[in-house]
């Protein structure tokens, strides 16, 4: 399988203002260790940026910036969105149909949002998936722990076997990456 690595909304906006999602550092640094992996198999690395119209996340803006410690290279694409599903009216399945992909590999935040949706979409493409489960955040909600969220998403997402394409979920670790 010829495989990509998307990394779904790690910016600024969503990282740096108190409190911080679950394992913020921690994630950052196990997706920077995968894009490096996958890099040195020669896959390509793809950053998703979440857009709003205006205030928080607006394109350009400090908060719209990927987050701090987050490592790119030339050769990382970029892609803006403004919904919670990557595929919706961006470039990102035309991307992937050039590189011949038809696996991804998705991290980021927010797990119960755009990293779901973005993994559902994906499947429901026809793409096999591997959710980096220790590699994807969000924050507390009233309802739930981000930490429980995280967890749900990893035990349900994998369940899902409709679409057709396998869905697993994984520590970043395990993940193995060809080009």
């Amino acid at each position: 399988m010829k495989t990509a690595l998307l990394i779904i909304d790690v910016q600024r906006g969503l990282f740096d203002d108190e409190p911080r999602p679950y394992e913020a550092d921690a994630v950052v640094e196990r997706i920077n260790t995968l894009a490096g992996r996958t890099r040195a198999h020669g896959v390509p690395v793809v950053f998703i940026q979440h857009e709003r119209a205006s205030g928080n996340l607006a394109h350009g803006t400090e908060s719209w910036q990927l987050e701090r410690h987050l490592r790119t290279v030339p050769g990382d694409h970029f892609i803006r969105k403004t919904t919670p599903d990557s595929f919706l009216r961006t470039p990102l399945q035309a991307l992937l149909e050039q590189h011949q992909i038809n696996h991804v590999v998705i991290c980021g935040y927010a797990s119960e949002f755009c990293v779901d949706t973005t993994t559902r979409r994906a499947a429901a493409l026809g793409y096999a998936v591997t959710l980096a489960s220790d590699a994807h955040t969000t924050h507390d909600k009233a309802h739930a722990s981000a930490a429980a969220i995280r967890e749900h998403e990893n035990a349900t997402l994998p369940d899902i076997v409709s679409f057709g394409p396998t869905i697993l979920a994984k520590p970043g670790s395990e993940i193995a990456f060809v080009a």
